[in-house]
């Protein structure tokens, strides 16, 4: 019985304990009772990100290279030419891809790589004009690369690449991870741990709050680490996940001009084991919304808008990769609270809103993953 209880222990200072309260290391939610039913559509190999056409067929990019033309309705994959050299070592791979405002008018697609270039290795944006003929071969005609991070780095790491348009269509977010470089993000002149803010074009989009303090003249706000998500709310709110060092996970809302602390403030600390001060009032530094620790990994942000989960509405959804999760976030206005934690025993690379509201998420293909695409309806 004393054994017991000294294995319990720990757990019980844990519910008492004030991070447990504020619901920064709440608990998972219990896996009994998922309120959810997951479907096995299809299998691809590495999948990073997708996008559905407005016809509810999509475009799901691997890792490796390839962008494929899926359709869930009967399986059907066509792959995509037209895709440019792709350096897909360590984290690099074909990233995000997201239709352009005008889609429907003009068939552009934005899409995301890292590739190498003079310097060592960065992640760049690209378009092209998505374009299928009668015998079905699908291409992306005119693709050009409109952006690349500066400076380009050694390494493999911490590319980022997450693309997401305000909500008027008139500029672009694009995310520029810090390469594992850590000074970067902090460094006024690089575009590494920052968000940017661009015209549809790739160039900076004027009235950037920081370029007239001599910083770069595209970044939108800085100190920032891996960021693998970005999604508007519907009042125009930018939410921002990104992955902490060693502990720290972040929810953050993005405003401009202001600097997140990374790496001179995280609630996390460095993989070596040196320090980092946490986030505290009044250290300059834009504290996150929420945070994680022990770390969900998180890959993949999608703000929530469909009809088929009413309860849900409103709510952010984070794919978990080493928690092998799918993760919501409850929304208030400019707070952020923890909702649910459910296990989908493997990484969750991506999650998507389909046209009819269901949830879609893409596994990410590393330690156990098939890297499937599963189609979440509710379970009543």
């Amino acid at each position: 019985m004393r054994t017991s209880f000294v294995a319990l222990l720990p757990l019980i200072l844990l519910a008492c304990s004030p991070d447990n309260a504020t619901g920064q290391n709440s608990a998972a939610s219990a896996e009994s009772a998922k309120p959810f039913k997951t479907s096995i559509i299809a299998d691809f190999d590495s999948p990073w990100a997708m996008t559905f056409l407005p016809d509810g067929r999509a475009l799901i990019t691997e890792k490796a290279g390839e962008m494929i033309l899926f359709d869930p309705k009967n399986g059907t994959k066509i792959p995509i030419a037209g895709i440019p050299q792709v350096d897909s070592a360590g984290q690099g791979g074909l990233m995000d891809v997201v239709l352009a405002p005008g889609f429907a008018k003009d068939g552009t697609v934005y899409f995301s790589f890292s590739e190498s270039g003079p310097g060592g290795k960065g992640v760049a944006l690209a378009t092209g004009i998505f374009n299928q003929a009668s015998d079905g071969t699908t291409k992306l005609d005119g693709v050009k690369t409109i952006f690349r991070a500066t400076p380009y780095v050694e390494g493999n790491g911490h590319y980022s690449g997450r693309i997401a348009f305000s909500p008027d269509g008139k500029y672009l977010f694009f995310t520029n991870g810090e390469r594992q470089k850590f000074d970067p993000a902090q460094d006024p002149k690089s575009t590494l741990g920052k968000v940017l803010r661009l015209n549809l074009d790739g160039t900076p989009a004027a009235g950037n709050p920081l370029a007239a303090k001599g910083f770069h003249p595209a970044i939108w706000s800085y100190g920032h680490r891996n960021l693998l998500g970005v999604a508007f709310d519907k009042d125009g709110r930018l939410w921002e996940q990104e992955m902490g060092p060693k502990g720290g996970d972040e929810v953050n809302l993005i405003k401009p001009a202001l600097n997140y602390g990374y790496p001179k403030a995280s609630n996390g600390d460095h993989y070596d084991g040196k320090l980092i001060p946490d986030h505290s009032a009044h250290d300059g530094f834009e504290a996150p919304k929420l945070w994680w620790n022990p770390v969900i990994s998180p890959a993949g942000l999608l703000y929530y808008s469909g009809d088929m989960f009413p309860e849900w509405k409103g709510s952010l959804f984070i794919g978990g990769l080493s928690s092998q999760s799918l993760v919501r976030v409850k929304l208030d206005g400019e707070t952020a609270a923890k909702a649910d934690q459910w296990d989908m025993g493997a990484r969750i690379r991506e999650v998507e809103q389909g046209p009819d509201g269901a949830l879609w998420l893409l596994e990410d293909g590393g330690q156990g993953s098939q890297g499937r695409l599963l189609k979440l309806t509710p379970a009543r």
